[in-house]
C-alpha cells in the first residue's frame, strides 16, 4: 500500500470522526436545550394554574396557555398537555450539523419532556 493511499484513508477517518465528535455535541446540546425548555414551560404553567387552587379549583386553561406561552417565547415546537394538577410538556428541537451535512445528514433532533404537578399542602 502506498503512502498516499494510506494518507488519504487516515485524513477521511479523522475527517469523520471529527464529525461525529462536533455533530455528537450539537446533539447533546440539543437534547439538553429541549429538556431545559420543556422544564420551564411545565413550570410557567403549573405557577399559572396555581393562582386558581387558592380559591379552591386548579385553573387547568391558565396553566396550559403559560405552558404553551413559555414555549412560544422560547421559540420551540412542542405539546402541552394537562389533567389533574399536572402539566405535562414535550419539546422537538433540531440543530443544523456541520459535518454530517456532507453525507446528506442536514439536521440533529431531540426531544424533551417535563411533567410539573401542583400538589396540595399537608399541615
Amino acid at each position: 500500500m502506498s503512502a498516499s493511499v494510506l494518507l488519504a484513508s487516515s485524513m477521511t477517518m479523522v475527517v469523520l470522526l471529527l464529525g461525529l465528535v462536533v455533530d455528537g455535541g450539537r446533539q447533546l446540546a440539543a437534547q439538553q436545550r429541549a429538556e431545559a425548555i420543556a422544564l420551564q414551560a411545565a413550570r410557567a404553567g403549573a405557577d399559572a394554574g396555581a393562582a386558581g387552587s387558592l380559591v379552591g379549583a386548579f385553573d387547568a386553561a391558565r396553566a396550559g396557555h403559560a405552558a404553551r406561552q413559555a414555549l412560544g417565547d422560547a421559540g420551540v415546537e412542542g405539546r402541552v398537555s394537562v389533567a389533574d394538577a399536572r402539566i405535562r410538556v414535550v419539546t422537538e428541537v433540531s440543530s443544523p450539523t456541520v459535518f454530517l451535512a456532507a453525507i446528506g445528514i442536514g439536521s440533529v433532533s431531540a426531544e424533551g419532556r417535563a411533567e410539573a404537578a401542583l400538589l396540595p399542602r399537608t399541615p
